[in-house]
């Protein structure tokens, strides 16, 4: 026994070399409490359910805040239960387990940074010594220096930890353990198979031994680190209020609008846009008819004409209003954009609906259809009523704007698909209504 302590150790100093910094990675630990040999027994043997008899050192060392590996030294001793027939079994295990942290993988952390879980699975190697054994009934030379039953042993452990300090924490534990090729039942009076054999020998046998403890201890943390691996949070899950400041701060400044076109400046491509002028998604100032006068100063914005008169054509050239708009609608000028998941007009784009209005009231006979489009983000039913909320909005404000509700439909269209869905550029132009002249 001294021996398994003194590999402990050793393993345990080894791997406390490997620590980093951000946490510490080594612990030990020293349990004690109740143990249970549920079978087999001979029968008419029992014991106590909670039997006092059972003590385990332990050492753990914890790669990162999940998962480690781990190793315990248990000892103890099965006794019978009050009026039953008298048996005393001691017991050492030497088990190698692996762990796991559920605490940290299921953020406990967002309801208590105190308590975690822990649980351990693994193999080991024990033996048990009765000090009565059915083959001193044979051979009554080999009572009571015969050897013991070695065994090896699958390990399962559920452990609850609370911290008591960044180097102390109480722990409780539940660990299940079945014997391979325990030859003979825990008290030692049969052995561990369907009847007794005829011949004394013992028989070679391959069944199982269960058995539980349960216990209360200490987990103690090694290292320079202010905390160990148990209790570990990485700073960045968790801002604190100066860095949330600075984060909206950040987030100020990004969508600050330095002249006053309706884009912020992280999306701006154009910065410095004239007071007033019209511009598209990028904040590019609009020529809606290609004829080199910016439509913020184009008398004749859907009629292209020199400078020298204001971007109005010549009386020569001049052509009914109506067929250049049914260009420009056609061509994919005269549009209302919107923010995302939104049906309220971007303030850049309304002047789009301004000059349908003041078109609309130049004349008279001119009924419109607005037809309202989303992007393919989201299911395509509720893109449909976004689509129709965004038309209605732009109806509403055409009929704010004093042209008859009568001249005017809305219609929403759901998806353009005619865009691709993987541009954020081009799915902010999807985000629109569009206007047919009927």
């Amino acid at each position: 026994m001294k021996k398994l302590i003194a590999v402990l150790l050793l393993i345990g100093a080894s791997l406390s070399s490997y620590a980093q910094s951000d946490f510490n990675k080594l612990s030990f630990e020293i349990n004690g409490g109740f143990n249970k040999p549920m079978g087999p027994l001979t029968p008419g043997y029992f014991s106590p359910t909670l039997n006092i008899g059972h003590i385990d050192l332990g050492a753990r060392y914890m790669f990162n805040e999940n998962f480690g590996l781990g190793g315990s030294l248990g000892i103890g001793q099965f006794r019978q239960s009050k009026n039953t027939p008298q048996f005393q079994t001691d017991y050492i295990n030497a088990v190698l387990v692996g762990v796991i942290n559920w605490g940290r993988i299921l953020s406990f952390e967002n309801f208590t940074k105190k308590f975690t879980i822990l649980t351990e699975t693994g193999m080991g190697l024990g033996y048990l010594k009765q000090e009565d054994r059915i083959t001193s009934v044979f051979s009554p030379s080999l009572s009571p220096d015969f050897d013991p039953d070695y065994v090896y042993i699958f390990s399962g452990k559920l452990k609850g930890l609370y911290s008591l300090s960044n180097r102390i924490s109480l722990q409780g534990t539940i660990s299940t353990f079945v014997n391979g090729r325990q030859h003979y039942t825990f008290d030692g009076n049969e052995f561990n198979q369907n009847g007794r054999p005829a011949d004394p020998e013992t028989p070679f046998i391959h069944a199982t031994g269960t058995w539980w403890t349960g216990t209360l201890g200490l987990n103690f943390y090694i290292g320079k680190a202010p905390q160990h691996a148990d209790w570990y949070i990485e700073a960045e899950k968790y801002a604190t209020k100066t860095e949330l400041s600075e984060a909206i701060t950040e987030i100020k400044d990004m969508l600050k609008d330095s002249d006053g076109d309706g884009i912020p400046d992280y999306l701006d491509k154009e910065p410095n846009t004239p007071s007033g002028a019209r511009v598209n998604s990028l904040g590019i100032t609009l020529d809606s008819d290609g004829d080199g006068t910016p439509d913020h100063l184009d008398k004749c914005p859907f009629q292209p004409g020199p400078s020298s008169l204001n971007g109005c054509p010549s009386e020569v050239e001049i052509l009914d209003e109506v067929d250049y708009l049914k260009k420009a609608i056609n061509d994919g000028y005269v549009n209302v954009y919107f923010a995302f998941d939104s049906s309220k007009p971007l303030g850049y784009s309304i002047s789009a609906a301004q000059f349908v209005s003041n078109f609309l009231k130049r004349n008279p006979g001119v009924r419109l259809e607005i037809k309202g489009y989303a992007d393919e983000l989201g299911t395509e039913n509720y893109n449909m009523k976004l689509s129709e909320k965004r038309a209605k909005a732009v109806y509403d404000l055409l009929v704010s704007s004093g042209v008859d509700a009568a001249r005017l439909s809305f219609k929403g269209y759901g998806e353009d698909t005619s865009v691709d869905k993987a541009s954020p550029e081009a799915r902010q132009l999807a985000r629109r209504t569009s206007f047919q002249i009927l």
